[in-house]
């Protein structure tokens, strides 16, 4: 597909179930990062085809990432899926209003998470 993919998740093995269904969709590159400040060092140096992120992160949640993003033209149109515990309709709502171009609940299956992404990247 030759798509690369950042992972923005403070769970190593939630960013370690993402990445191995990431690989069955053949994405050539997966990038990782804990927090949403990590995310935005590494979107500094490197572009991306998509950003796979959490909502509750310590030092810069998965929001105000969104926020950061959506600020900087370099950012702003990198699609991006918050994958999330937080599942109430106001905060689906408010990552959405943030920039957030769409949205998986946890716990999730690897199918509704590749449902996500050919939806959001339209494919």
């Amino acid at each position: 597909m030759g798509l690369k993919v950042l992972i923005v998740d403070d769970s190593s093995t939630m960013r370690r179930i993402i990445a191995k269904t990431l690989k069955s969709l053949d994405v050539d590159e997966i990038l990782q990062a804990a927090d949403g400040v990590d995310a935005i060092m590494i979107l500094n140096d490197k572009k991306v085809d998509l950003v796979l992120s959490d909502w509750n992160m310590p030092r810069m949640n998965g929001l105000r990432m969104v926020k950061k993003l959506r600020e900087n033209p370099d950012t702003a149109s990198i699609p991006i899926i918050m994958v999330t515990t937080e599942a109430e309709r106001a905060s689906v709502v408010e990552a959405i209003k943030a920039g957030a171009n769409n949205y998986l609940a946890k716990p999730f299956t690897p199918d509704a998470l590749i449902k996500k992404i050919k939806e959001t990247l339209h494919l």
